[in-house]
């Protein structure tokens, strides 16, 4: 069986970590898409692997959990008129966890928007860092708040960002569109949390 040689593996990575297209990549190292697509899919188990197994004991002080919004195939609220939907097709959620002063991503999970994810997505987190003396962020989704006391109890320092929007130009708020008009303000949820710290965005964040 013909292998690539570790020159060609690494050009293909470099590439795609670059944000060339598998099929710019194909047409730059002469090998084939379905060659590429094992590739990447090879490497990202190993990455995978490597993170769930170093990324353990970690000194965090500051966290902040959010959920990044896509959709495979089609949007949730288009899959029912598409054309020969697959399984799967809709919404996607990418739950993230960030050190908010080493930017780490400690840990993710890709899933819906759902208490099952979300308790998955937190206790994973809770294996991997000090249960006191920590401050952990997230935004205002209900999910969060019985996932976090769950797997943490009264020990973490935990506050929301609660975001609300006025529709009343549109009649109607796309909660992954900017919103006409928007308030936010921040509330502890349990422990001591620092108020200026309370964020899910790190451009936001003082030190």
């Amino acid at each position: 069986m013909n292998r690539l040689s570790r020159h060609t593996r690494v050009q293909i990575l470099h590439m795609l970590c670059e944000g060339s297209s598998i099929r710019g990549t194909s047409r730059v190292t002469g090998c084939s898409k379905n060659t590429i697509v094992k590739l990447l899919v090879d490497a990202g188990r190993l990455c995978s692997d490597y993170q769930d197994k170093m990324l353990r004991n970690l000194k965090t002080r500051r966290l902040q959990v959010d959920e990044i919004w896509s959709f495979c195939y089609a949007k949730k609220k288009n899959v029912g008129a598409a054309k020969a939907a697959p399984e799967g097709a809709g919404d996607v959620w990418t739950w993230t966890a960030l050190d908010a002063d080493s930017k780490l991503l400690i840990t993710w999970l890709v899933g819906t928007r759902s208490h099952e994810c979300a308790n998955a997505f937190i206790m994973d987190l809770a294996g991997r860092i000090p249960h006191k003396g920590v401050q952990l962020s997230s935004d205002a989704n209900a999910v969060y708040a019985d996932a976090i006391d769950f797997a943490f109890g009264p020990a973490i320092h935990y506050g929301q960002v609660v975001k609300a929007y006025d529709a009343t130009s549109t009649g109607y708020v796309d909660e992954n569109s900017p919103a006409p008009d928007e308030w936010i303000y921040k509330t502890r949820i349990s422990g001591k949390p620092i108020e200026k710290h309370i964020s899910t965005s790190t451009l936001s964040d003082t030190t």
